[in-house]
């Protein structure tokens, strides 16, 4: 009986070891986005996770929202120095959204500052 626990307890162990690490380490896409950053934050209660989003749109209909990891200390910097400027976000997705890493399944590499097109146009 202690024998087939103990199977049991690897076996359960083995695949969530082996589906955490598909979903952590496994990219479901990757791409680019631009918009206006309108939102940072440092949230959380347990788990605190950099959270933010882009307006893609004119009036704002479309908002894009992303995390950030806790490793990439320059892109928060450039997210907190450009809150409010229209930027280029490089980001990759993945199967799904860990709670501990970030409310979302989009997680920003690199942030750039770009001109809004927008801009002037009336």
């Amino acid at each position: 009986m202690k024998k087939i626990l103990i199977i049991i307890i690897v076996s359960i162990t083995l695949l969530f070891s082996i589906w955490y690490a598909f979903v952590y380490f496994a990219s479901y896409s990757e791409g680019t986005r631009s918009g206006e950053l309108i939102k940072f934050s440092h949230k959380g209660f347990i788990f605190k996770t950099w959270e933010g989003e882009i307006s893609q749109g004119v009036s704002g209909a479309q908002i894009f929202s992303f995390s950030v990891e806790d490793k990439n200390k320059e892109v928060i910097k450039k997210m907190e120095d450009l809150q409010g400027h229209y930027v280029k976000l490089k980001y990759f997705e993945r199967f799904t959204a860990l709670s501990w890493l970030g409310d979302t399944k989009y997680f920003v590499t690199d942030v750039i500052k770009e001109e809004s097109p927008h801009k002037g146009k009336q």
